[in-house]
């Protein structure tokens, strides 16, 4: 796969571009009086911040913690003007209302904090020397999504600095008059092949577009066809014509990545020209299972906020991005619930790249209103569009914890939102798993989420083992004063998932972690392994997500603190990767068996702790010891049915005799 680095938007690239990132002159504007003094025809007395880090941040060379309201960026850029070509401004990111004007012209507004938007500006350029100025106007309010920036003047819990104006890549890329817009690339696993709906601006000539799809370097398959309309679908074998090409599929172990390269032509000329890439995958449910690639998933994640102690939202650069994922796989997880916050585009492809699985939620509003539902939904679908060719990216989550929806648990209209956005999203996706409500007080959903922070592993094993799955059920509440469902719904046999627990601290007198702290690593590795445990062992459970990677502010419950600088020694590190990685997984089909034979086996305490595929404990050999007449010969026969593998059994034959 073709290596792109320090380009942002890694999905979607074009040679032709150029960065604005750096130094600009800025503002406050706290009295509100920048446009009608028309700041954008002489900007007044200025001082300098580096974007894209926000004022609040130490990086941006202010670092003022204060909330201001309005804001100013102002920058001289001189071009030369092709006037062959259009030019695109992009902002990857701007929280939250932005305003631009380009040689005291009026070009456009965006409002949302989190997805990228763009406007042509070819009209508004000259030859030479441009004024750029934009505003910024944000805002405590509860009713736009704002994910884990505080609305209170001081941060407090898991609530944090702001963050205000532009926060990810600016930048400026030429194209042609008539170009590629977008292209959305959906894999056929089943089928082999690719479809690629692309949306352009072509006008009344002959267009063609040409689709080159290559694998290491190898051309596997190229097409060139006429294109009549604006939005043009069209399906390709991953390797028509490369029979011997044997196909590579997206996975953690292997996640291999195709190139493809689109070419638009017109009259025979080549006009614009676009590399990508894209995973061939496939996320889907069988019963109580989640499946990658029509095998059985068993998700071990961790929650990512996705803080640095210096640049807060905004990643200091690549390497930091890379570390954080480097992190994920050292530490033995295979996936990210990437928590509030629509993360910067290269994070995304490097997930790619590297293999871990992605959780991708929004950032939340925490006030119900008719404003809030149209910010919601607007930016939600840019967030599910913009991302959508990510193969890291298996499940979408648009709400946590009820936030925003305070009364989903009894409210019809609130619930009627939740299933809005379920339904919504998958019409734009049809092809991953969507979370309405993660957490509890669950609509429509495809995953059962559990959030529990419980710091006791026996505790947690026996609130979700007894006997009537109380809990699940919607008989018992959990994690305070929460049912699993939501009235009028209930569970009806999806995938379970642990989606949030653990967030344990080491002793601190500053910040705060779940629970009790612990005052040492042996203290933490015991509790880790008990609770982690804990959910291994619950045999309907088919993954969790530990909270979480990195400290973040005063939450230092983090693996790592602000800083990446590692908490624990290598031994630690080392036990917590063989943690994950053990496949506690039962060897026989949990949804093969009666639920009273797994009780039998509770009830005549079997250890199930031995009931693992050997192979995966780096065990050689296994001892089953257990009383008599609870079925161990029935179970080892379906483990070794299962595995699939020739097994040695050794039988001690009892010799029976009577006493005198």
């Amino acid at each position: 796969m073709k290596k792109i680095t320090n380009y942002p938007r890694p999905q979607f690239v074009r040679e032709n571009w150029i960065n604005l990132n750096g130094e600009w002159n800025f503002i406050f504007d706290d009295e509100n009086i920048g446009e009608k003094q028309k700041y954008y025809n002489k900007f007044p007395e200025s001082i300098k911040i580096q974007v894209p880090f926000t004022y609040e941040t130490k990086m941006s060379g202010i670092n003022d913690e204060t909330i201001h309201k309005n804001i100013w960026y102002q920058k001289n850029i001189n071009l030369q003007k092709n006037y062959k070509l259009n030019t695109i401004l992009h902002f990857e990111g701007s929280d939250f209302i932005t305003k631009i004007w380009i040689n005291g012209n009026y070009v456009g507004m965006n409002v949302g904090g989190y997805h990228r938007f763009s406007f042509d500006i070819t009209n508004y350029l000259v030859e030479g020397n441009n004024n750029f100025t934009i505003k910024i106007e944000d805002s405590l309010s509860k009713s736009q999504p704002r994910g884990k920036q505080r609305y209170k003047k001081e941060s407090w819990k898991c609530w944090y600095i702001q963050t205000t104006g532009i926060w990810k890549t600016i930048w400026l890329e030429n194209v042609s008059k008539n170009h590629i817009v977008s292209s959305k690339i959906t894999p056929d696993f089943d089928n082999k092949n690719i479809n690629i709906e692309l949306l352009t601006n072509i006008g009344n000539n002959k267009f063609e577009i040409e689709t080159e799809i290559s694998f290491d370097n190898e051309i596997i398959n190229s097409t060139k066809i006429p294109i009549e309309d604006n939005i043009f679908n069209y399906t390709i074998d991953i390797c028509n014509k490369n029979k011997n090409h044997e196909i590579k599929y997206w996975q953690p172990e292997h996640p291999y990545l195709y190139d493809i390269t689109y070419k638009l032509y017109c009259n025979g000329n080549i006009i614009d020209e676009v590399y990508s890439y894209f995973g061939i995958r496939k996320i889907s449910i069988d019963k109580n299972k989640i499946l990658l690639n029509n095998k059985e998933l068993y998700l071990k994640m961790i929650l990512d906020q996705g803080y640095w102690a210096d640049s807060h939202l905004t990643p200091p650069n690549e390497e930091a991005i890379i570390k954080d994922i480097e992190l994920v796989k050292k530490y033995g997880f295979n996936g990210i619930r990437k928590h509030q916050k629509i993360e910067d585009e290269r994070f995304l492809y490097y997930c790619d790249i590297y293999g871990i699985l992605v959780w991708n939620e929004m950032a939340n509003f925490y006030e119900f209103t008719d404003k809030s539902i149209e910010y919601f939904m607007d930016e939600w679908i840019k967030v599910v569009k913009q991302n959508y060719n990510h193969p890291s990216i298996i499940t979408w989550v648009p709400i946590n914890e009820s936030w925003g929806v305070p009364n989903i648990s009894t409210s019809i209209k609130e619930q009627n939102f939740a299933n809005s956005l379920y339904y919504l999203t998958k019409s734009i996706d049809k092809t991953r798993l969507v979370i309405a409500n993660d957490g509890w007080e669950h609509t429509l959903t495809d995953i059962v989420t559990i959030h529990d922070y419980v710091q006791d592993g026996e505790l947690l094993y026996e609130k979700y083992n007894d006997e009537e799955l109380s809990i699940i059920n919607n008989r018992l509440e959990h994690n305070g004063n929460h049912k699993l469902f939501s009235e009028n719904y209930k569970y009806n046999g999806q995938p379970i998932i642990m989606s949030e627990y653990g967030g344990i601290a080491l002793n601190s007198d500053e910040g705060w972690g779940y629970g009790t702290q612990v005052k040492d690593e042996n203290e933490f590795i015991k509790r880790y392994k008990e609770l982690t445990d804990a959910i291994k062992n619950t045999n309907y459970i088919t993954g969790y997500c530990y909270t979480q990677l990195s400290d973040v502010q005063q939450e230092i419950n983090g693996l790592v603190d602000e800083n990446r600088n590692e908490k624990f020694s290598n031994d630690v590190i080392n036990k917590i990767k063989k943690i994950n990685e053990k496949w506690f997984n039962f060897l026989f089909d949990r949804n093969s068996y009666p639920r009273y034979f797994l009780q039998k086996i509770n009830q005549h305490n079997l250890n199930l702790n031995t009931i693992f595929l050997a192979n995966n404990n780096h065990e050689k050999y296994q001892v089953l010891l257990s009383s008599t007449g609870i079925d161990k010969t029935f179970t080892i026969a379906n483990g070794i049915a299962k595995v699939n593998k020739s097994t040695l059994v050794l039988i001690h034959m009892q010799i029976n005799y009577t006493r005198n």
